[in-house]
């Protein structure tokens, strides 16, 4: 049997970092860490259309930074920043503490899972097939660079009255290689006939490993250096021989 693991759990420390990053006392540990569940649930409740994928949370005494790592920051800003300001104010009743709100933009959401599983929920709760959802958000993944990817669904597919799980893959996705930088999601689709969970890896690329072009440039660099080194070598050398005028003198 294997075991599973969490993808981003058994790589923090090592290429992965917390989400929330703090310091407290033992007996207080608790209540902040549900307060970090509560203050996610809050905006990912009021950002449901804002493509969220993942909220970091930082505390240093009384104070409390929150970056949002979102596809579509207009509406996480609101117009002329009222959304966020709401936001901010609302937080700072909940938790009594000064609050400072961060939004970073998604360029490529495409390789970002947890985006990625949304528009596949989004999808089934629209009625369309999930193999064509699947394969389909498959496509464009590895169209915007991905090295591979895995996409699972479960539950009651296609209506069927017992529930199966399938799952589909492109490229290579190496899930026990530490080194390897998986980006995991998860997303539930609410539809007529049940939940249908939707999971999905991407392995965007491997860290301490050297790529094509950077083995090209280091025997490019090993190459130039022979010859500087040659060039040395030959000058010195015809330095040491004596000149024609030289040897005639000393005869």
């Amino acid at each position: 049997m294997g075991h599973k693991i969490h993808p981003n759990s058994v790589r923090l420390g090592y290429i992965r970092n917390w989400q929330s990053r703090w310091v407290s006392d033992f007996k207080d540990m608790p209540k902040l860490i549900g307060e970090d569940f509560e203050i996610r649930n809050i905006i990912k409740e009021k950002f449901m259309q804002a493509a969220v994928s993942s909220v970091s949370i930082e505390r240093l005494g009384n104070y409390l930074k929150i970056t949002i790592n979102t596809a579509r920051p207009g509406i996480v800003i609101g117009r002329k920043g009222q959304d966020i300001e709401n936001l901010r104010t609302q937080l700072e009743r909940m938790t009594g503490k000064k609050v400072y709100i961060n939004v970073f933009e998604i360029k490529l959401v495409e390789l970002d899972a947890n985006l990625v599983a949304q528009s596949v929920a989004f999808q089934l709760e629209k009625r369309v097939s999930y193999k064509k959802a699947c394969k389909k958000a498959m496509d464009k993944t590895m169209a915007s660079g991905a090295l591979g990817v895995k996409i699972m669904v479960s539950g009651r597919l296609g209506g069927a009255e017992i529930a199966r799980r399938e799952w589909y893959r492109r490229g290579r996705v190496p899930m026990q290689t530490f080194s390897a930088d998986i980006d995991y999601g998860f997303a539930e689709a609410n539809t007529v006939m049940g939940k249908i969970g939707v999971k999905v890896w991407i392995f965007k690329k491997l860290f301490f490993a050297k790529t094509p072009r950077e083995l090209q440039e280091e025997l490019k660099k090993m190459r130039m250096e022979e010859e500087k080194n040659s060039m040395v070598i030959a000058g010195e050398a015809h330095s040491e021989v004596p000149a024609k005028g030289d040897q005639n003198v000393d005869a």
